[in-house]
């Protein structure tokens, strides 16, 4: 009895397995996109951000860009999942490109249309001028956090920063694969570090926040875990997410709201335009200066001009109180810097809140 040889199917080192999908990464982008929509609501019903002036049921709304957190964290995760199974590889970089603009280009483009209709025939962004062909280039190109040019919609920025998290990508993987996901992480977040203490009022700083490279590189370590041996996997990473996010909560205190530093063109028109060159020169001294025992000449100088500006401005009956406050704010800390008596940081903490008050009544929010 001859028995029949047996062919045995052997995979091909080059076929890469199909990519298995994980469905609650899609149930979490829609709540934070759901999320999303329903802060941008909530900034127009109760105006004043940073400032929470909503009743206390509505105040969680205020953290939309909790949500864009969310989204880099995961972009980083699922973009990373196949390499780490791979050794950390792409199966070529001109694949992986064009499954990216295949999949971001096409959805992002036609938005992009309709907010220019929208801008051209109905109404342009608030502060913003109505966008040109600067601007459909600089929005084609996905380099509107870059190039400064009328926005048709402001929310394309995050659009942006994710485009250019993709190119940074295939070297993110590389350093993951000579150094480890750790040092990459540590390395992202200190260049992170480095940029904001270098330049935290910069253009691009604003426009392109760093610190979501550092969340986009966790994103990326955090698939590691998935791709780790059965020991390390088997670890109780959802309690031990918990307890993390539980310690952070408990050490970060009261929130306090941000440092509000809009763009020139975003102050209305009128007096509060105005105004603007005067309230950003006052806002980035008192904020490169707090905590400070001293007033360098310069800046004082500088001070004394502003305060003049202020001064000679005519205000409406709106903008008279808190221009006044500001106006006197920044005479407390002059008298105490001319009489060389200046060594209390609470004088210019008090001038930058005065130079808030004026800024969030002085921008559309």
């Amino acid at each position: 009895m001859m028995l029949s040889p047996v062919r045995v199917e052997v995979p091909r080192a080059d076929v890469v397995p199909p990519r298995q999908r994980l469905a609650g990464l899609d149930g979490i982008r829609g709540l934070a996109a759901l999320y999303v929509v329903v802060n941008h609501v909530f900034l127009r019903a109760f105006p004043g951000y940073p400032v929470d002036n909503a009743p206390f049921w509505a105040g969680w709304f205020i953290y939309g860009r909790f949500a864009v957190v969310v989204f880099i964290v995961l972009s980083g995760f699922s973009l990373a999942l196949s390499p780490a199974r791979r050794g950390w590889r792409l199966d070529g970089i001109s694949r992986f490109a064009r499954r990216r603009a295949r999949r971001i280009l096409p959805a992002y483009w036609a938005a992009l249309v309709l907010s220019l209709v929208a801008a051209w025939l109905i109404v342009s962004e608030p502060g913003q001028g109505a966008p040109g062909a600067k601007s459909v280039v600089v929005n084609g190109l996905l380099v509107q956090n870059v190039v400064l040019a009328p926005s048709p919609n402001r929310s394309f920025w995050s659009m942006a920063v994710e485009a250019q998290l993709y190119l940074a990508f295939p070297l993110l993987l590389l350093m993951v694969r000579r150094w480890g996901a750790v040092v990459m992480v540590a390395t992202v977040t200190l260049a992170v570090a480095a940029v904001g203490i270098a330049a935290p009022h910069n253009h691009l700083v604003i426009e392109s926040p760093p610190d979501l490279a550092a969340l986009f590189a966790i994103g990326i370590l955090t698939a590691g875990i998935v791709g780790a041996g059965r020991t390390r996997s088997s670890w109780p990473w959802g309690r031990l997410a918990l307890a993390a996010a539980a310690l952070l909560s408990a050490c970060s205190g009261p929130a306090k709201p941000a440092f509000l530093r809009p763009n020139p063109d975003e102050f209305r028109t009128g007096t509060c335009h105005d105004a603007a060159p005067a309230l950003l020169a006052v806002g980035d001294i008192g904020q490169r200066l707090s905590g400070a025992r001293a007033v360098p000449a310069p800046d004082n100088r500088v001070l004394t001009e502003q305060q003049k500006r202020l001064m000679g401005l005519r205000t409406s009956a709106e903008l008279s109180q808190p221009v006044h406050d500001l106006v006197v704010a920044i005479g407390f800390v002059r008298l105490r810097v001319d009489s060389r008596t200046y060594d209390d940081p609470k004088l210019m903490a008090a001038m930058v809140d005065a130079q808030q008050k004026v800024v969030r009544d002085c921008v559309d929010s």
